[in-house]
């Protein structure tokens, strides 16, 4: 079994009008030390073991539905875990 982590961000090059909007609240809450604020997405995924090779399977799930890959990137972990 594997515990895939998937970590999703917008593209450098997209603009992140909800980025700004936090940066701008943390700025009227007096943290003007944040400098940037990027908004993405974290998602766990469990797979069972099978014939396929982990690492196509998930650039396939995100390249196919979790990311949009016009506007943003992805990365992601895998970590084996012992059933119990």
């Amino acid at each position: 079994m594997f515990k895939v982590k998937v970590y999703i961000t917008l593209r450098e090059s997209v603009l992140d009008p909800q980025g700004n909007a936090v940066k701008g609240s943390l700025h009227s809450l007096n943290y003007q030390e944040v400098n940037d604020v990027r908004i993405g997405k974290y998602l766990e995924l469990t797979l069972e073991k099978s014939d396929r090779n982990v690492d196509e399977l998930i650039k396939e799930m995100c390249e196919k539905l979790l990311a949009n890959t016009v506007i943003e990137d992805y990365t992601y972990e895998v970590e084996e875990v012992v059933a119990q």
